[in-house]
């Protein structure tokens, strides 16, 4: 395999569990030295072990977005241990239990702390890596956003909402950034089978039971969407092979997105 990240440094929040965890896998055997921000020590220092000395892990409160601090940190050790730092994935992510999903079953506290981490968390990690790459002239920050951003679905609007935002973020920092040579994407995933989804479904589905759930839901059938779906995007848009992509949202959903599948509910036991 062509190690199409060799010798670039990455950030990637969120990075010791689901799409995280798969894109600091896929980028340190790609030949970048990945820093993993987290606040799962446990599962942060194993893949570390696993992956030395191509993986590090510091600890990231993204509980907290007020703890400006931490964001820095990471980015300011990135740069400490390798020198540089070229690729800034924001992929950290929070969600509530499906059950919050209507709007009225939501709570002022549901969109704080689910903005928290998803929007100024994103916000905070484009702020800190943009403080470095501007300096470089050249870097490339991606987002994780949602195929909940694209076409509405019954998922907490606290979360979909969200992801709307990340998408704004991308557009507004590839305008700004431009002139600095930083790229900035986005990559939007279909739903995942991840311990996300997995906390969001709570006792009503067990890994297995999601998996199943979300393929039936899917457009594209005989493909599974995986976390290593969305980890390739984020090598492609980290990679000198994008070197000319910015302001893009990657949609990564089977065509979920572009398909209402409404009329033929309907249509279904109607004879014509």
């Amino acid at each position: 395999m062509g190690k199409r990240l060799e010798g670039k440094v990455a950030v990637i929040t969120g990075g010791a569990s689901g799409i995280g965890e798969a894109a600091a896998k896929l980028f340190a055997k790609h030949g970048a030295r990945v820093i993993i921000a987290d606040i799962q020590d446990e599962r942060g220092t194993a893949i570390c072990r696993e992956f030395a000395p191509n993986i590090s892990y510091v600890h990231y409160t993204l509980n907290n977005v007020t703890e400006e601090s931490d964001v820095a940190s990471a980015v300011d050790f990135a740069v400490a241990k390798h020198g540089k730092l070229d690729i800034m994935y924001n992929n950290a992510g929070i969600t509530v239990p499906m059950r919050h999903a209507s709007v009225l079953d939501s709570e002022k506290s549901h969109f704080e702390e689910v903005y928290a981490v998803n929007v100024f968390g994103a916000f905070l990690g484009a702020k800190h890596a943009a403080r470095v790459m501007i300096q470089a002239k050249s870097g490339s920050i991606i987002f994780t956003s949602s195929a909940s951003a694209l076409t509405a679905v019954e998922f907490p609007i606290s979360y979909a909402s969200s992801k709307y935002a990340v998408i704004g973020l991308t557009n507004q920092l590839c305008l700004e950034l431009g002139k600095h040579g930083i790229r900035v994407n986005c990559v939007s995933p279909f739903l995942i089978p991840t311990p996300m989804l997995g906390g969001a479904m709570g006792a009503a589905a067990d890994e297995k039971a999601a998996a199943e759930w979300v393929a039936a839901a899917a457009n594209l059938k005989g493909a599974v969407a995986e976390t290593d779906d969305v980890a390739e995007a984020a090598v492609y848009l980290g990679s000198d092979e994008s070197k000319y992509v910015s302001g893009m949202n990657m949609v990564v959903d089977g065509g979920y997105s572009k398909v209402n599948p409404m009329i033929t509910m309907a249509m279904r036991g109607v004879r014509f």
